[in-house]
């Protein structure tokens, strides 16, 4: 096609042109978001994988230990996690080596091989339309044949903890499968499985055939782990009882009078609904109903207030000897009334500017029922079920409220503001001290003498005065607790016979709108 000469129609051709190109580009965009969308199912399930491998060891262990012969199977459980943990990471290292040189090659993952894309700056993949650090590291490089021979080998390592005779049918099972055929048909000249699988693919597109090896792996433990317990009988019908404990499960151990006492009680060592044939339970002689999970409800209105006592009686028929077994045990709970309990948690009084600590109470109701409010003052509930109050200004009013079902309570308690602390030198507030005690001094402290909170004050600044004998005064201001410049440097001269005043000393405690005044010190060197 010839360029024309026209201005006008060569414009219209470039601008096709670009449309084509924006085309393209958008088309490539909804492919690389079907692939993070597969991406990010696969992890999900490898998630969800590694949750339900977790929690069966345990109970392999624990039923193994009902027979001898079913030591061998538990014993095969470290290999078996070690064996699916270097798997992954064999996938996780290949996938950073890839993440690397397709982002910035400089031989790790970090920040760099990421951008920020959107108007929520999704963190993505940098290098994820880059094709050539795949080819060159999975194919060129041996780096995929490599992979799939990884592969191989865990397959028939997950094999090697399952017993030589059940091996043909837990193979066939395996996830670990990997077609070897398939590239030979390909219509594209493919070299071998790894440039079929990996060759002139983007990163992004690979992300989910990483992530589908690793729920490979992962599967392939939980099929292993599935075949163990099948072994020692753990989610079969082999029942084991060797312990049994009668258990009563209230809802409430202490309830109000008037209310009903309700509770659970069943053994502890019950194994499902087989295992109940000829459950019955009483409690005080009373014969109770048992549901289909050997559960019976027992249930008594409290008259009177007090520590009450039940007695529960379980009869149960053994399901292996045949048996019948009787256990008996004694319970209790107890009634009191409804009461409100108001308490600060240091002393009877609340502070400005710091977290005053108060607990609530009230007898016989959920927590999530008792509200709380503050007149004077700011109260906010904690996690664990205390509260802090905040208080702005002094008062002698300050009062909670506390409302519950069927009862009401208020406390006045007093704000005051931070005691004045007293200023020392270390321990000293003033006497007699050596020269070199006080050249170690770092500054003057406001200290809170007898006060409970863990709170401080801030030293503002002062006035050091050195009368030395037969001479002049020097007196040097200082900004802040701590000597500075010309303080340090006139502590320095002191010697026997010299006197220093601490005058003017300003300080600032939480709560305090300005600064306040806290005294002075007077030392005689010795």
């Amino acid at each position: 096609m010839s360029i024309p000469k026209e201005p006008r129609q060569l414009m219209i051709n470039i601008m096709y042109l670009v449309l084509t190109a924006l085309l393209a580009l958008n088309v490539s965009a909804e492919i690389f978001n079907a692939f993070e969308m597969v991406d990010g199912g696969l992890k999900s399930a490898n998630s969800a994988l590694d949750a339900s491998n977790a929690a069966i060891p345990e109970a392999i262990k624990e039923q193994a230990k009902a027979k001898a012969s079913f030591k061998t199977y538990a014993d095969r459980l470290d290999g078996l996690k070690n064996t699916s943990k270097e798997g992954s990471a064999y996938i996780d290292e290949i996938l950073d080596i890839l993440i690397d040189e397709s982002g910035t090659p400089d031989g790790k993952v970090d920040d760099l091989d990421y951008v920020l894309v959107g108007e929520q700056n999704k963190r993505e993949l940098k290098g994820k339309k880059n094709y050539d650090g795949t080819t060159r590291i999975m194919v060129d490089a041996g780096k995929g044949t490599e992979l799939l021979e990884k592969m191989k080998e865990l397959k028939v390592q997950f094999l090697s903890f399952v017993d030589e005779a059940d091996r043909p049918g837990i193979a066939k099972n395996l996830p670990i499968n990997i077609d070897e055929e398939a590239w030979k048909d390909s219509p594209n000249a493919k070299l071998n499985w790894a440039d079929f699988t990996f060759g002139h693919m983007p990163l992004g597109a690979t992300m989910p055939i990483f992530s589908k090896f690793k729920n490979d792996i992962k599967a392939s433990e939980a099929e292993i782990l599935g075949y163990l317990s099948s072994k020692v009988g753990v989610g079969g019908a082999t029942v084991v009882l060797d312990k049994y404990t009668v258990v009563s499960a209230p809802k409430k151990s202490y309830i109000i009078k008037g209310e009903k006492f309700e509770t659970d009680v069943f053994l502890s060592a019950s194994a499902g609904k087989d295992s109940q044939t000829g459950l019955s339970i009483s409690v005080n002689g009373q014969s109770l109903r048992a549901d289909g999970d050997g559960v019976a409800k027992f249930s008594q209105t409290a008259a009177t207030t007090g520590i009450k006592k039940y007695n529960a009686s379980i009869t149960i028929t053994d399901p292996v000897t045949g048996d019948r077994k009787s256990f008996k045990k004694e319970f209790e709970y107890e009634v009191g009334e409804r009461s409100v309990a108001i308490s600060a948690s240091k002393m009877n009084v609340f502070y400005m500017g710091v977290k005053n600590p108060v607990e609530v109470s009230a007898a016989g109701v959920a927590s999530d029922k008792v509200k709380v409010s503050m007149d004077g003052g700011s109260i906010s509930k904690n996690g664990d079920g205390t509260y802090t109050v905040t208080a702005t200004k002094p008062t002698k009013n300050a009062k909670i409220n506390v409302s519950a079902p069927g009862m009401t309570a208020s406390k006045v308690f007093r704000v005051k503001r931070f005691p004045t602390p007293v200023p020392k030198l270390n321990t000293k507030a003033g006497g007699t001290i050596s020269p070199g005690e006080l050249k170690s001094v770092q500054g003057v402290l406001p200290v809170l003498e007898n006060f409970d909170f863990e709170a401080k004050c801030e030293i503002l600044g002062f006035r050091m005065v050195r009368v030395a004998p037969r001479s002049d005064a020097e007196p040097i201001p200082n900004q802040g607790g701590r000597f500075k410049g010309a303080a340090t440097a006139i502590l320095k001269k002191a010697k026997p016979g010299d006197r220093y005043f601490f005058e003017d000393i300003k300080c600032k405690c939480p709560g305090d709108k300005g600064p306040r005044d806290i005294g002075s010190m007077s030392f005689m060197v010795r």
